[in-house]
């Protein structure tokens, strides 16, 4: 008897191991984290001819896969059909060449303003054009479809717990048909070695640095979108990217007649045309035009090609308008720029502008049907002012922000290009209270609201024509003031 159980105790200490080996195979100590980002959704803020547009291109875990393009139609565009092309920007192996369109599918918007879309598939991540056309004109916005990648730790800890486990089968198996010791120790081993690279990969896990973002933090191939890790060493941006040049080109303009005008947009070093434009609050570029009387468009042009960007508006006055440019690109930051305005001839339109600006005073009023309230503290030069708006409506998201604000001053008591005159010009925005900065919610939500608030400061006195925009059932509401801000009086609003 003795001898018997004598023969069994070095299997029995060997199952005592492998119970062991898998109870700490099992223990959440060892949990490692989810692999790298898979994306979010691209949104993109598109002033198509007549119709403003919000085109979503919402995110996808793998490919080939079907990807979801969403498109948020506004209040006062027509209806109509918009034709959607696919076109991959890189390739390898047996994928079609770049340039060619993959895939095309159309999109029937709808006399109401709302939410329409539709699902391609792509068979490749990497760097994609999106075109939309509605048969007059055709926009191309660069996107980049991210599928989901694993750090190589990840991926060895992932190995060697797999290898583990595989081994601890074998391992048992052999203990219980008595195999012998030495292919049980051999399986317990390879247990051993695997459960080390596993927990190895596990414990460096958090402290890999993630690799530079395809699209935003590096220029995206299809190589790096696969396989971010691959070229480690690669430079996240180019810090040194000059800022960029633009040169306004229009028709002749006229009064009441809808036109096309032209930005250029050319490297400020190379001359050559910028094509790293990364989204920014929503859009590509944000054009603001300011007609002499202080009407404002604020516009999103397409892309149609390489530094060439488009937009068409209708002017309601004679007269020079004032623009600005925002854009951000990649490895330059973001760009006020401020292109020297356009002529517009004829006589003053019948109609009155819709967002002709009130007189000075604030408080309450109603704009396009809705009641709005104004309120701006004391205001001083060169001090930090809070510019607040009530709006008895529940608000949706516009372009990612609760609330825009747009101002330009001091303006001269001048007829003749006021606005281009105007030494400041000032773009701010609201986030809801709670907004994730991830992912946020988009215009089909009506939760935000009441009140927006806005912290800015006017460096200096004079008169100054804000622009306050925000967004309720499906339609942007731009409510202006004209504030005059005094000198600076040494107390803070």
């Amino acid at each position: 008897m003795n001898k018997h159980l004598r023969r069994r105790g070095p299997l029995a200490r060997l199952f005592a191991i492998l119970v062991g080996a898998m109870l700490l195979l099992q223990a959440p100590s060892l949990a490692v984290a989810d692999g790298g980002p898979t994306g979010s959704d691209q949104s993109f803020a598109q002033s198509l001819g007549e119709r403003e547009l919000t085109v979503t291109v919402r995110r996808i875990d793998k490919v080939p896969g079907p990807l979801r393009i969403d498109v948020v139609t506004h209040r006062g565009s027509p209806p109509g059909k918009l034709m959607l092309a696919l076109v991959p920007q890189d390739a390898k192996g047996n994928l079609s060449a770049p340039g060619q369109v993959t895939e095309r599918g159309t999109v029937e918007l709808g006399a109401e303003p709302g939410l329409y879309g539709v699902t391609l598939t792509v068979d490749r991540a990497g760097p994609w054009e999106l075109e939309i056309g509605d048969g007059t004109r055709t926009a191309r916005i660069p996107f980049v479809v991210q599928v989901k990648v694993v750090a190589p730790t990840e991926r060895a800890a992932y190995g060697g717990f797999i290898a583990a486990g595989g081994c601890l089968v074998c391992a048992l198996v052999a203990a219980v048909r008595r195999r012998g010791t030495g292919v049980a120790m051999v399986a317990t081993g390879g247990l051993v070695m695997a459960l080390s690279v596993g927990i190895t990969g596990a414990m460096l896990s958090p402290t890999v640095r993630p690799p530079a973002v395809p699209g935003s933090e590096t220029d995206a191939t299809l190589a790096n979108t696969v396989d971010p890790y691959a070229d480690a060493s690669a430079p996240r941006t180019d810090p040194a990217r000059p800022p960029v040049n633009i040169r306004v080109e229009a028709d002749a303009a006229t009064v009441g007649r809808r036109f096309e005008l032209r930005l250029v947009l050319t490297d400020g070093s190379t001359g050559r045309p910028v094509d790293d434009l990364q989204v920014h609050h929503g859009a590509l570029a944000h054009l603001v035009v300011i007609s002499p009387s202080g009407q404002l468009w604020h516009l999103h042009p397409i892309r149609v090609a390489a530094g060439d960007y488009r937009v068409e508006l209708t002017p309601t006055e004679p007269g020079t308008y004032a623009l600005s440019v925002e854009l951000a690109r990649r490895g330059g930051g973001m760009q006020l720029v401020r292109p020297a305005g356009f002529p517009v001839s004829g006589q003053p339109s019948a109609t009155k502008p819709a967002a002709e600006p009130a007189p000075t005073e604030l408080g309450a009023r109603v704009v396009d049907g809705t009641k709005v309230t104004v309120s701006a503290g004391r205001p001083a030069a060169g001090r930090s002012s809070t510019i607040s708006v009530a709006v008895d409506a529940p608000l949706q998201l516009w372009l990612g922000m609760q609330g825009h604000l747009i101002a330009a001053g001091p303006v001269p008591e001048t007829k003749s290009s006021p606005f281009e005159r105007a030494p400041v010009w000032l773009h701010g925005h609201a986030m809801a209270p709670g907004q994730p900065t991830v992912n946020p919610p988009d215009e089909t939500v009506a939760g935000f609201g009441p009140e927006v608030r806005f912290t800015t400061t006017f460096p200096y006195p004079g008169r100054y024509y804000l622009w306050v925009q925000v967004e309720r059932d499906y339609a942007v509401l731009t409510i202006p003031v004209v504030l005059d801000v005094p000198a600076t009086n040494g107390e803070v609003s």
